[in-house]
């Protein structure tokens, strides 16, 4: 089992430097894109002979394509190094390992052929995925202008169009932006991304297209029949545009639990990494790494 694990990062270099310690070893690599906005100086410690950092940097701004594009560089450099990986696991660099490497080798094995990536169909309320995502029009922090009329026509109902005239038949599909995906399913969605560039011109303005671009890829495939819940903890608690911050609280209850599962709207199953950490709180992964080193059948 070989796995290629894509980080899309912006901070916390030494939290990154302590998972790639962590997860290491002979059957896995890592390919890294810091954005271009970040200075690469900081990140300089994250190197070895498993670690790849990509040469090309794009600025990478919040709920924008930008997040695509770089996801799929990192795709693309992973599906053209010469080791064949069985699974692309992505990670923002604000996640750390709940299980040790050969736990995790284990636990794909074992679930050789399945597509862990959080997704519904939508319109889905109760996963927070309005059909306004897509319908609204959204234009990129590069076009100031157009993103500031854009948003004035939104609040009065005016930058509205109907996905079903530029999607050509594809259902809308969305989630969570972090998955673990096959090698066959990362290469259909680099093949359909390149063959079908209707696709890429329309989630250039929409909301969040990193939580809908491969989404809607897989969702419209034979893949879909294969996909469970993602692998990554997160604690949305507390209403926000993001997940809380890992504290105490989340390390005593990983601690508790021999297996740490999920089941919610996205499904039931384990989960082998948590998010979000920092570098301000590395005490927290020192406990996990006492965790992880005593947890059983590792």
């Amino acid at each position: 089992m070989t796995i290629a694990y894509l980080i899309f990062a912006y901070k916390n270099p030494q939290l990154i430097n302590r998972a790639i310690r962590v997860l290491t070893n002979e059957q896995c690599d890592f390919f890294v894109h810091i954005d271009r906005k970040s200075n690469i100086n900081d990140f300089s410690r994250i190197q070895g002979q498993n670690v790849f950092l990509m040469q090309k940097r794009i600025p990478v701004y919040w709920a924008e394509f930008s997040g695509v594009e770089a996801i799929l560089l990192l795709i693309r450099q992973a599906l053209a190094h010469a080791r064949t990986y069985d699974y692309f696991v992505l990670l923002s660099g604000s996640e750390y390992p709940l299980r040790s490497a050969r736990y995790i080798h284990a636990f794909f094995e074992q679930h050789q052929g399945l597509e862990f990536i959080s997704t519904v169909r939508m319109p889905n309320e109760d996963a927070g995925k309005p059909i306004s995502r897509i319908d609204t029009m959204r234009f990129p922090s590069s076009q100031p202008f157009r993103r500031f009329v854009g948003r004035a026509l939104a609040r009065v109902g005016l930058a509205r169009r109907d996905h079903k005239a530029y999607l050509r038949g594809l259902e809308p599909y969305s989630g969570n932006t972090w998955w673990a995906l096959t090698r066959d399913a990362c290469h259909h969605i680099s093949q359909f991304a390149d063959h079908n560039p209707y696709l890429e011109s329309y989630f250039r303005n929409v909301f969040a297209p990193e939580e809908i671009f491969f989404h809607t890829i897989l969702g419209n495939s034979p893949f879909r029949s294969r996909v469970r819940r993602n692998l990554i903890y997160e604690d949305w608690s507390e209403r926000g545009p993001r997940p809380q911050m890992i504290d105490e609280r989340h390390v005593a209850f990983f601690k508790s639990r021999e297996k740490i599962c999920a089941d919610d709207i996205y499904g039931e199953g384990e989960l082998l990494f948590a998010r979000k950490f920092s570098d301000d709180g590395l005490l927290l992964v020192d406990s996990l790494d006492e965790m992880i080193g005593q947890s059983k059948g590792l």
